[in-house]
């Protein structure tokens, strides 16, 4: 009975646990507490951080090549490049660009805040980072989870789980991080500066900018063209109003789907073996360093900009710019009531907040065109 009984045992997963896999499931349940305590990112870091428990299950195949459920929706999913344009579907057919194409220079302020993407390429870099996992730690300055995932796949895929987790964790924690940065580089007169009056935007604008844009962008970097197509389609599906069947199944249906074909594989990616490295771990402070420069970028190209224009912007919409869409706007607008009640920033804001999305495509876009 001895013999069999210890066969048994062996085929058992407790036998094999290691202490690494013990503290991600630590870092797994901090995800899923912080997704459901504090609605931090829930709809991505929930997944996730299941994804995480399951990739530390020893025995359990499901990371395994080739027949591994979890490695299926990774490999087709994420290595193929299906679900992050998929979102971009998604989040285009949520996108206004009115605010943007009623105030054009905003678009300058969304390109300031990719200076956090750059800087932090170079320091990743000179840390003894190579390239591509220097852009692929860089990226996460933008904001943008699914530009995030899909720079990574292809260029660094064993950062993948913590660059996401990264980049989805400072989207939640926004109204947190840049707050301070805001008050710090404004002076109280600046946050009270109150935006002229936009003006109105025709229908026609408004369906031909998805177009142009897409035709433009995609001729500039061609690398670009999966996120972009896909952004751009969704917001054509938006402003078209013939297609709300489409429009709605890109917001809902489709969104949601996609979401949880996203979070659970990106959480199994991170299994103890790769993640619990001081290189990878290291990774969270230069994508928090990131983050903040790209807040703090684009704050004082607001403050330059002033310096040369009688129609003053107010320098809180700089830091709108990058891609956390629409989290860093209301944070902005949030900031600019506290200096002045009677100050409602919220649709400026989000100007350059949808510029900063494609800011952030278009450095991605960069990235693959000169490091593969």
């Amino acid at each position: 009975m001895t013999e069999p009984l210890l066969k048994l045992i062996q085929t058992t997963g407790f036998v094999h646990l290691t202490p690494g896999m013990i503290i991600m499931w630590g870092i797994g349940l901090i995800l899923i507490t912080l997704a459901i305590k504090k609605e931090y990112e829930p709809l991505l870091l929930l997944p996730i951080g299941f994804g995480i428990l399951l990739a530390n299950l020893p025995l359990s195949g499901l990371m395994e090549p080739e027949h591994g459920l979890l490695w299926k929706f990774y490999q087709y999913g994420i290595h193929w490049e299906i679900i992050p344009p998929v979102i971009f579907l998604g989040i285009g057919a949520f996108t206004d660009f009115g605010p943007l194409l009623a105030n054009p220079r905003l678009i300058f302020l969304g390109a300031g805040a990719q200076a956090g993407v750059y800087v932090t390429f170079f320091a990743a870099h000179a840390m003894g980072f190579n390239l591509a996992e220097s852009a692929t730690i860089g990226i996460i300055g933008g904001a943008d989870g699914p530009t995030t995932i899909f720079l990574a796949s292809k260029l660094s895929p064993h950062l993948l789980g913590a660059c996401a987790v990264a980049a989805y964790s400072y989207m939640a924690m926004v109204p947190i991080i840049q707050p301070p940065i805001m008050k710090l580089m404004t002076t109280s007169a600046e946050r009270k500066i109150k935006m002229k009056k936009s003006r109105k935007i025709s229908k026609r604008e408004k369906l031909l900018f998805p177009i142009v844009s897409s035709l433009l962008i995609i001729l500039l970097v061609p690398a670009s063209a999966p996120l972009i197509a896909m952004f751009m389609l969704g917001n054509l599906f938006k402003e078209a109003g013939v297609v709300e069947r489409l429009k709605n199944a890109a917001q809902n249906e489709l969104m949601n789907i996609v979401t949880i074909f996203l979070g659970l594989p990106l959480g199994a990616t991170m299994n103890a073996e790769v993640f619990l490295q001081p290189r990878v771990l290291f990774l969270f402070f230069l994508g928090l360093f990131a983050f903040m420069i790209s807040t703090a970028a684009g704050i004082l190209l607001a403050k330059t900009m002033n310096l040369f224009t009688k129609d003053k912007i107010n320098p809180l919409l700089g830091a709108a710019g990058v891609s956390a869409v629409p989290m860093a706007a209301r944070v902005v607008h949030k900031v600019g009531m506290e200096a002045d009640k009677s100050n409602y920033l919220i649709m400026y804001a989000m100007g350059p907040n949808v510029a900063g999305v494609i800011g952030t495509v278009i450095a991605a876009g960069i990235f693959l065109t000169l490091l593969t």
